[in-house]
């Protein structure tokens, strides 16, 4: 009865999503590619991460992730705005702008390794071959065939994709989210449910939590979407991206963390697929569908983003065919000598250096402007970002 539940709840939600005056709204329009790439990031591994790391304090560092997440975002709105009007910047600002836009492709270049990553893995998790190097197989066949297409027929085929990718997504998360409360019910009429201590105590505590970052990352896209839509617009649909995700992340982690025994033994990164099998048999076909659709769709955004950024910030000298190269090297490189909790570590390190700059450059317009809080807001924000990239920690 569950699967019919949910199955129907998958349907409703993908028919809303393709409704015409939901999906041509342009507030919508504008707020679901941060959405989806904010919900992408970690939506699936984050779970059962945050469950055992941390135990019943879960809900509270997922809340504490997007609030660090949203204050970055404020950063970023507030140098949306003041582009907006004052499109000249000083020196100063041109060359920290260069500086993030070559930090931001690099930090593309890990995410991707990420994404691919997690489709090998999910790829492999409901087969006979479900082990390391099968996954780790999988995931370098992708990266061969995103270098081949980009190399010679460019990724407008692909990225067509991207639009029923983020629906289908959106939908089997609405459809997973229905099972969890019932499944929460069940356990608290059982009197089952239960507050784990944390694994992580002390300063790991706030050096796991930098390294999870890259999880709540994706808002920054709304950045980069001004020649389809304004500057209000922009800053309208990043904050409302964050907020539903938000609201999202923090009723899956609630959740999650007080209706299942969590198991540090168990804990990699198909760990939801193992948990949610108790809650309904067809969730873990739905999930691996939705991860496979969203890692590979993500992955061809962060590929063509880091392409035209690479190029863009070489003048050229490194052209984006051979940016994909670059790419696919060092994505297969980091899928064979590190695990993938490694490589979370290493984009999320990556992604807060990014924001720091954009909060460096927030701070110097703020101050420009005469906005002297927010100067010394936006500073701190920077120096939390060095912090983050500087001591963030994988999961053990």
């Amino acid at each position: 009865m569950l699967n019919v539940a949910i199955l129907t709840v998958v349907v409703l939600a993908g028919t809303l999503m393709i409704w015409p005056r939901l999906a041509n709204a342009p507030v919508w329009r504008a707020t679901i590619t941060p959405l989806a790439s904010i919900i992408g990031s970690g939506f699936l591994v984050l779970g059962p991460i945050l469950d055992v790391s941390y135990g019943g304090y879960a809900p509270l560092v997922m809340l504490g992730l997007c609030a660090i997440a949203y204050l970055f975002g404020a950063s970023i709105r507030f140098n949306i705005a003041d582009i907006e009007t004052r499109p000249a910047p000083s020196r100063l600002l041109s060359a920290l702008e260069q500086a993030s836009s070559v930090v931001l492709a690099f930090a593309f270049i890990v995410s991707v390794a990420y994404y691919l990553n997690l489709f090998g893995a999910f790829g492999v998790s409901l087969t006979t071959l479900d082990d390391a190097y099968h996954a780790n197989l999988l995931t370098t066949a992708v990266f061969l065939l995103i270098l081949f297409t980009g190399a010679t027929r460019g990724f407008r085929a692909l990225e067509r994709m991207e639009q029923v990718s983020v629906g289908l997504k959106l939908a089997i998360i609405a459809g997973l989210l229905l099972g969890l409360l019932v499944h929460f019910g069940q356990a608290t009429g059982q009197g089952a449910l239960e507050f784990a201590p944390p694994q992580v105590t002390g300063w790991a505590v706030l050096t796991l939590m930098a390294g999870l970052i890259v999880t709540v990352q994706g808002f920054e896209t709304s950045r980069y979407l001004g020649a389809g839509y304004d500057a209000p617009l922009r800053i309208r649909s990043m904050r409302l991206a964050q907020w539903i995700s938000t609201a999202v992340y923090c009723l899956y982690i609630g959740l999650l963390t007080y209706a299942f025994k969590s198991d540090p033994l168990s804990l990699d990164e198909t760990a939801i697929i193992e948990l949610i099998e108790v809650v309904a048999p067809i969730l873990p076909l739905l999930l691996v569908v939705a991860a496979l659709s969203a890692q590979f769709s993500a992955a061809i955004a962060d590929t063509n983003g880091s392409g035209g950024l690479i190029s863009e910030a070489t003048g050229g000298v490194i052209n984006e065919k051979l940016a994909y190269v670059v790419l696919a090297g060092i994505g297969i490189l980091l899928t064979w000598t590190a695990n993938i909790f490694e490589i979370i570590s290493y984009a999320s390190r990556a992604f807060a250096l990014y924001y720091a700059i954009q909060a460096g450059i927030a701070a110097i317009r703020a101050s420009q402007r005469g906005h002297s809080r927010k100067a010394v807001g936006f500073s701190a924000l920077a120096l939390i970002g060095v912090a983050v990239a500087l001591f963030g920690t994988p999961v053990e």
